[in-house]
């Protein structure tokens, strides 16, 4: 197991090294001058000079890229251009909002979409199953944006059961920060388990017509019994491959979600850097999802052994 681990570490160097790459040269290319956006407009040209020597940004770029790279393995991200803060503090601190919020999402729906679409496969062309289907079908099709509003509107705005804009950190008030990530989770919770569903129970069928199905059936085994020993753990194996894709994606920041909910999170933050043009916090935070990424595909492929016997980690 740690041998394979250490593998997989091994390599994703590469794919984090062309992100890297990347994530610097298309910094390179947006117009504008950091500098000049730090002093301002009525800076001097000496001025601005004399900080772009500061920072570096007169070297070539190769030279440019390995210092910054540099920096970054000894957990140097840089300073934002807008507040001087420390970057990799700054997402450290964001990501932790948007890490509560996606992990309480993505758990609930898992646990409600597996049953779900297991339920529904075992109900084959049935209405139930239809109406599984087509529960999923439409939380696919509503845009999170939009649904985050309706939520918004109905139980913030008529019903004022909870609050429509700010966020209380745990720290400060722990039920009081409940009601503030309720509909938020709710959110990610009802677009996600459509998804999530419809894979469990296509997974869920291609099992249901494998020999070895028939042959406990056949045995006298109750349906449940059928569906739990026997059909889950090689079922269950393509949806925890894309409930780590969804965990990944909405692990690098779930900005719109963020922006509707005024969560202070890391989509946010990098939506605002862009805006700002805070060169090192967008560098940062691009690279922070690239290996978000990396960590969440190795630990699904860590796990993959302890539900579906037929895989090893060898």
């Amino acid at each position: 197991m740690i041998g394979y681990a250490a593998r997989r570490l091994l390599a994703a160097v590469p794919t984090l090294l062309l992100v890297a790459i990347a994530v610097f040269l298309l910094m390179r290319l947006v117009p504008g001058d950091p500098a000049q956006l730090m002093l301002g407009d009525a800076a001097s040209l000496e001025d601005v000079q004399s900080l772009r020597l500061s920072m570096g940004l007169e070297a070539a770029l190769p030279v440019q890229f390995l210092r910054w790279a540099g920096a970054v393995l000894v957990g140097d991200f840089g300073k934002s251009i807008t507040n001087g803060e420390a970057v990799l503090p700054l997402i450290v601190s964001r990501f932790g909002v948007t890490a509560l919020i996606v992990l309480l999402a993505v758990g609930l729906a898992a646990l409600l979409a597996v049953p779900l679409g297991m339920f529904a496969a075992w109900m084959q062309d049935r209405p139930a199953d239809l109406a599984v289907v087509g529960f999923a079908t439409l939380m696919l099709s509503i845009p999170s944006f939009w649904l985050g509003l309706i939520l918004l509107l109905v139980f913030g705005v008529w019903l004022r059961w909870l609050p429509v804009v700010g966020y209380v950190t745990f720290s400060e008030d722990p039920l009081l920060a409940i009601t503030y990530i309720v509909l938020p989770v709710a959110t990610l919770v009802l677009v996600e388990v459509g998804v999530l569903t419809r894979m469990a129970r296509a997974s869920t069928i291609d099992v249901l017509n494998l020999d070895y199905i028939s042959h406990a059936r056949a045995k006298g085994l109750s349906e449940f019994t059928v569906l739990r020993r026997h059909a889950f753990p090689n079922a269950f194996a393509p949806t925890l491959t894309l409930i780590g894709l969804v965990l990944g994606n909405l692990l690098g920041g779930i900005a719109v979600i963020e922006t509707v909910f005024t969560l202070p999170g890391l989509g946010r933050l990098l939506v605002d850097a862009i805006f700002q043009r805070d060169y090192p916090v967008v560098q940062g935070v691009m690279l922070f999802v690239a290996a978000i990424y990396v960590g969440v595909n190795l630990l699904v492929d860590l796990a993959y052994p302890l539900f579906d016997p037929r895989v090893t980690v060898e």
